[in-house]
């Protein structure tokens, strides 16, 4: 006979504060974004205004017209927090800084420079941009361009979308509380797989190339070089990876001169379609990056400066928080109770969309302090050699940060340098050691293997062997496996590929 009982359990569950869920975001967001992000945030909530005021006393005595209060989140008792982590919040459930306002936050060593310019970078068209923009060529509903636009989000940094339809699915009903199905979600991709550059968006390099093809058929249907190169492509991709030559030639029946035209079809290829977008300025849209940061020099000191830009200070309305205050002599009625409701619960979204941007600020300083004392040397005298080994652990070590804050933190962020404006992932590195024993940085071993091929005979390229021996002649000791790693990092084709019949 089966008993049956109560048995109690103890779980633990991931709980987001809404002010913890708005640093979050807005630590992903450069200067420039977040000044949208601000100038939305005064247009939705009439509590929020711009310009410096002095608060009330916070309204006291007000709970009783709100059925869900809750007591402040602790934000705003000087303590320093990692946005990303608290007692009740694992980051891994829940994922793809007187009369001066305190978001305005400037280190204590801010120079008083009232004419300080903004300094303006001109680079290549954002990535992303170039795509949302494609979003409303579609035919695709309100709705599904909002997921469109999400979706982007999730393309990496080469152009392609690595994850399955079901995970993008489960996603967006975690992060965006919006249910599709997959049905929905593929038909969005598959919208989204068509945009230019062809390939982007692709699941792997074979859909990525098979894409470039198909468009370059359409321009050029009666290309016999085209054509057998999708098939290559299409049907023996494997076999082309492993340098199976003779086994396609045979099941395609090709010549040597018609495979190698084919080949050359797919050589001129881009493997990495996010590229497609970047390169000469002058060649591509303009767009002004505005440095999140300035590096500053006195007596012989540097420093860090957060740049606000243009950023309006804000404040929560004085009238709306008198108008709060008037409720405690009226009547506690259903419409009265509903009225105060609605006034604290703008004057609470205000408070908290200005803590935000001060937590934010705060990290934003801390990291990039961090990242100024790793990199002290690099900063005084600007060449690449200067630069030292360093992960986003190590930044998240010295500041007591998450990895995943320091991520947000150096994703999309700009610093301005006596020698120019870097993005803060210019400073992450692995590093490994050489002949000696020393700690050198990855950077410095990718730059000699891109010398080292730049220099090569043309019609003897260096192959990945050959480059193991060369690079062990100037102390550094690398496995073959690493040497093809760190080339298809830079983008450079194997030794064959690279063959030129001069």
């Amino acid at each position: 006979m089966q008993k049956f009982g109560l048995q109690q359990t103890l779980t633990q569950t991931a709980k987001l504060s809404p002010t913890q869920i708005q640093v979050i975001r807005m630590l992903e967001l450069p200067s420039i974004e977040l000044g949208q992000r601000i100038t939305e945030e005064l247009q939705e909530n009439p509590a929020l205004e711009e310009g410096r005021d002095e608060e009330l006393t916070p309204s006291e005595g007000l709970d009783e017209f709100d059925d869900n209060y809750q007591p402040d989140d602790g934000y705003d008792d000087g303590r320093q927090r990692d946005p990303l982590q608290n007692e009740d919040f694992n980051y891994e459930q829940y994922v793809s800084d007187d009369e001066t306002p305190g978001y305005m936050l400037q280190p204590q060593y801010n120079p008083a420079d009232e004419d300080r310019r903004e300094v303006q970078y001109i680079g290549g068209s954002s990535l992303i941009e170039e795509l949302k923009a494609q979003v409303y060529m579609t035919h695709m509903t309100k709705p599904q361009r909002h997921i469109a636009k999400w979706v982007l989000g999730n393309i990496d940094d080469d152009g392609y979308l690595r994850r399955t339809t079901e995970q993008l699915v489960d996603d967006l009903m975690f992060q965006e509380q919006i249910s599709v199905t997959d049905e929905e979600m593929a038909d969005i991709v598959s919208q989204i797989k068509r945009f230019d550059p062809p390939g982007i968006a692709a699941a792997n390099l074979q859909e990525c190339l098979s894409r470039q093809l198909e468009v370059k058929l359409e321009e050029s249907p009666d290309s016999e070089s085209l054509g057998f190169a999708a098939a290559i492509i299409r049907n023996y991709f494997d076999d082309f990876s492993k340098h199976h030559f003779d086994k396609i030639k045979q099941r395609l029946e090709l010549d040597d001169e018609s495979f190698q035209a084919a080949v050359q079809e797919i050589v001129r290829l881009n493997q990495k379609p996010a590229n497609a977008l970047t390169g000469n300025v002058y060649e591509t849209q303009r767009q002004t990056i505005i440095p999140d940061f300035t590096i500053e020099e006195r007596e012989d000191e540097l420093f860090v400066v957060l740049n606000t830009g243009d950023l309006p200070e804000l404040h929560v309305s004085r009238d709306y928080q008198e108008m709060l205050n008037s409720y405690k002599s009226l009547p506690k009625d259903p419409k009265t109770r509903e009225a105060a409701q609605f006034i604290k619960q703008k004057i609470d979204s205000a408070r908290s969309f200005i803590d935000a941007i001060k937590q934010r600020n705060e990290t934003l300083m801390k990291t990039m302090t961090a990242i100024l004392k790793a990199q002290y040397d690099f900063f005084l005298d600007g060449e690449e050699s200067s630069l030292k080994p360093m992960i986003l652990q190590d930044i998240a070590d010295r500041t007591g940060y998450d990895v995943s804050t320091i991520s947000r933190v150096s994703n999309s962020k700009y610093v301005q340098t006596r020698f120019g404006i870097y993005p803060l992932k210019y400073f992450f590195s692995e590093s490994m050691l050489n002949a000696e024993g020393d700690e050198v940085s990855t950077r410095e071993i990718k730059k000699l293997l891109k010398e080292l091929i730049d220099a090569e005979d043309k019609r003897n390229p260096l192959t990945d062997e050959q480059l193991v021996e060369e690079m062990g002649k100037h102390g550094y000791p690398i496995a073959r496996r690493t040497i093809a790693k760190y080339r298809e990092m830079l983008g450079i084709q194997v030794a064959r590929l690279r063959k030129q019949h001069i």
